[in-house]
């Protein structure tokens, strides 16, 4: 797939099913990446290398899953000029909703960009990365109107099933 150009981390080992919507995505539209574990409260300095030393690797965009008090989009936000994209993990007491909200809460000068909550948000993650990418990229942008054309035609098969459903 060539040389990396989008970096995943999440917080723990425990987001990994959640978040393979993101990678399971960028795998769909032969986009590299590079999948980390480093949590911003737990090993802060890892955090903060690998989001200082992301561009120079070649990163372009930067997917950052975790639950609870989910700062881990915010602290790499923080460390680099590269866009982030936060997804909140559905963990914890609150299903989701702490993390949705620190991670969409970022002060002014400091933005993340977030997605829903869980597996779904991931994956919209991974194709919010492609669709950054996609800006300098032709080929990219027209593997991106492939696919949505793949996902109207799924609908339509499902508004003909039910159709024949009904019928019967």
């Amino acid at each position: 797939m060539g040389d990396v150009r989008v970096g995943i981390l999440m917080g723990s080992l425990s987001d990994a099913d959640e978040m393979s919507g993101a990678w399971e995505t960028l795998n769909e539209l032969s986009i590299p990446y590079e999948v980390k574990v480093a949590s911003a409260h737990r090993s802060p300095d890892v955090v903060v290398g690998y989001a200082r030393g992301a561009k120079r690797r070649g990163i372009t965009v930067i997917i950052a899953g975790a639950g609870g008090a989910a700062h881990l989009a915010g602290t790499v936000a923080a460390h680099t000029a590269l866009p982030v994209i936060g997804v909140p993990m559905s963990s914890g007491a609150l299903g989701g909703l702490d993390a949705l909200l620190s991670t969409v809460s970022m002060p002014p000068g400091v933005p993340v960009a977030t997605v829903g909550i869980g597996a779904g948000g991931a994956k919209n993650a991974g194709l919010l990365a492609a669709k950054i990418l996609a800006v300098a990229d032709k080929a990219l942008a027209k593997k991106l109107e492939a696919y949505r054309k793949k996902l109207a035609r799924k609908v339509e098969a499902m508004d003909a099933e039910l159709k024949r459903r009904l019928k019967t």
